[in-house]
């Protein structure tokens, strides 16, 4: 188990909608995908599984601006963010408050495909380590959900996530953890 809070980001693709009688505004979603392979360092992965936010979807989230506390564009408790488990992952459907510049901004940003990826910030309650084809991959079982985010852009283009903001030291922990099982597979193989 690591303790901290980690963010992803996706590219998922969000929407900019209204209900039937245009009144309403919302911004929707998926931001966690499960079952997807996600590089974190070379060679080393991640992926949440199907059931690793169960348990958290009836808490009070809420939805930011770019993981940005300030910038709160919806919560649960105050039912302006729905979250739901769907096939692939977990949906969500923000109430855009007409009132709030910051959401209207955003709004027309991703209503005209200027913003379209999605980010969570979650604490990991418990993960497994497996092997997948030759890959090493932390499994994430159980989370405890703080917030999710609709984010301008991936730190790291060429897998399609962020950055997570997470300490130093527990992704040095993670590959270390990684090279030392390699090695000792390697060990027993010689003997």
């Amino acid at each position: 188990m690591r303790e901290g809070i980690q963010l992803r980001t996706r590219t998922e693709r969000m929407a900019a909608t209204s209900d039937d009688s245009g009144k309403k505004k919302y911004i929707e979603g998926y931001f966690i995908v499960f079952d997807e392979y996600y590089e974190f360092a070379p060679e080393c992965y991640e992926m949440f599984d199907n059931t690793s936010a169960d348990d958290t979807l009836g808490d009070d989230v809420r939805a930011l601006i770019n993981h940005d506390t300030t910038l709160v564009l919806g919560r649960t408790k105050a039912n302006t963010l729905t979250l739901k488990k769907r096939g692939r992952g977990i949906w969500g459907r923000i109430e855009i408050n007409e009132n709030d510049h910051d959401a209207m901004s955003l709004y027309a940003r991703v209503q005209r495909g200027d913003v379209d990826q999605c980010s969570c910030g979650f604490e990991i309650i418990d993960e497994v380590v497996e092997t997948h084809e030759a890959k090493r991959v932390w499994v994430i079982k159980k989370i405890k959900l703080y917030e999710i985010s609709c984010c301008t852009f991936p730190a790291y283009e060429t897998t399609g996530i962020s950055a997570r903001s997470k300490s130093e030291a527990v992704e040095k922990l993670r590959q270390y953890r990684s090279f030392k099982e390699r090695m000792e597979e390697r060990i027993k193989k010689w003997h």
